[in-house]
Formats: structure tokens, C-alpha cells, sequence
């Protein structure tokens, strides 16, 4: 399988989830700073996502699976020990995949474009990360109450997606001082080995 990716955008997801499952994936960096999008192979990444954003996987067979969320899903269920995704079926799975949405469309929303784009201005960017605070104020709460992980005891592809996103708190000028909760997950996510590869592996991909 290969796996499409930009470094420092959310396809850092489904890498870390490939390496806490012990999957092998094939990278290929793609070009996301200038249209047309190409490859580090030189292909049109147009041909792959029409959508042209990261991440897509490319399955042995030539399929094209697009959407994080759907790709984190995807990766766990091959290796259903790894506990990285609960049962399909189960409520834990539905759980889950409330979790990856509310992710997706709160707070990676929030984020991108807004926070990236000058252009948009300053007042956005400040509804923006009034947004993201609010979102935060809930992902807090469960985590004092039910963690330390968004499931519970169990590190699963949520928490992989979160940590993700919220990686980009520093240079999007999202405050997370008043998350203590959320600061102890993204640092006890960011020593976990399968995270540090997955970010030296992308870094060594960028310098190339």
C-alpha cells in the first residue's frame, strides 16, 4: 500500500495508525504548496485525488481509498489486535467514529483554512480560535471524566487524528494553556515511538 502525504498536514494520521499496526506502507510526498500538484515521483497528484489534498491510499490492488477518517478506520481494522479501532458493529465502534467526526468538522475545520491564510484576516482567525477554545472545553471535560485516552484506557485512531490537528496549536496561535486534560494527552501521544517515527520519517522525506 502506499500512502500519499504532505508533512505537517493531517495525512500524519494515518502514517502513525500504519506503524501502531504494524503495517509496511509505501510513502510518496506530494507537492501541496503549488497547482498543479505533483508528486515526488513526478506524477499529477490530480490523477490520484481529484479533491487534491492529502492523505489518499493507494491499495495493492490500485484502489484509491480518500478521507482520513475513513483511511485511520480502514488501516485498524487489518489488524483488529492492535485495538487501534473498536469492533465494527460494536457501540465502542460508533463511539469512535463520533469522535473522528467531531475531529474532522470542529475542530480540523476550525484550524484549516482559517488559521493558514492570512488573507482570510484577523476577525476570522479570532472566531476561528474562539471556536476551537469551546471545541476544546468538551474534549477537556471527557478526558477528565473518562480518560486518559478519548475511549478510555485505550489509545485508538482518535486520539491519533487529535493529536494531529492540535500539533498545529503552536503555529496557528491556538492557546492551549487553559487545557491541562489536553496538554498531558498531546505529550504523553507525542512520546509514543510509533508517533516520533512517523514524524522522523516525514521530516527525512521533506529534506529530500
Amino acid at each position: 500500500m502506499k500512502l500519499y502525504f504532505a508533512t505537517g498536514t493531517c495525512s500524519l494520521s494515518p502514517h502513525i495508525v500504519a506503524i501502531e499496526a504494524g503495517i509496511e506502507l509505501e510513502l510518496e510526498r506530494v507537492d501541496i504548496r503549488r497547482i498543479p500538484r505533483v508528486t515526488e515521483t513526478g506524477a499529477n497528484y490530480a490523477q490520484v485525488n481529484a479533491n487534491l489534498y492529502v492523505p489518499a491510499l493507494e491499495l495493492d490492488d490500485g484502489t484509491i481509498l480518500l478521507e482520513g477518517i475513513a483511511i485511520v478506520q480502514y488501516l485498524a481494522d487489518l489488524a483488529p489486535d492492535s485495538r487501534l479501532a473498536p469492533p465494527a458493529g460494536s457501540l465502542a465502534r460508533v463511539q469512535l467514529q463520533s469522535w473522528l467526526g467531531f475531529i474532522a468538522t470542529e475542530l480540523h475545520k476550525a484550524f484549516s483554512p482559517w488559521l493558514f491564510h492570512p488573507e482570510y484576516g484577523t476577525q476570522a482567525q479570532d472566531v476561528a480560535r474562539s471556536r476551537i477554545a469551546a471545541r476544546l472545553d468538551y474534549v477537556e471535560r471527557r478526558l477528565a471524566n473518562g480518560g486518559p485516552y478519548l475511549l478510555g484506557d485505550t489509545f485508538t485512531v482518535a486520539d491519533a487524528y487529535l493529536y494531529t490537528i492540535l500539533s498545529w496549536s503552536d503555529v496557528a496561535r491556538v492557546d492551549l494553556d487553559a487545557f491541562p486534560q489536553v496538554r498531558m494527552l498531546l505529550a504523553s501521544i507525542g512520546a509514543r515511538p510509533a508517533v516520533r517515527e512517523a514524524m522522523q520519517r516525514e521530516a527525512s522525506r521533506q529534506r529530500a
